[in-house]
């Protein structure tokens, strides 16, 4: 085994763990995000409370 195998084989090696980060991140869980995602359209009673407070 010369370095032009351990050449070829690294790139094997980093090819097949860019096709699992590929496969992770389009077949992953997107419900788990959906939450965070539609926080700025959620209303805040906070916010609600504040403009009453200026409002006064």
């Amino acid at each position: 085994m010369d370095i032009n195998d351990l050449r070829a084989l690294s790139v094997v090696l980093m090819f097949i763990t860019f096709l699992g980060i590929i496969a992770w991140t389009v077949m992953g869980r997107r419900d788990r995000f959906n939450d965070a995602a539609n926080l700025p359209f959620a209303d805040d009673d906070t916010d609600q409370t504040r403009e009453k407070e200026k409002s006064s």
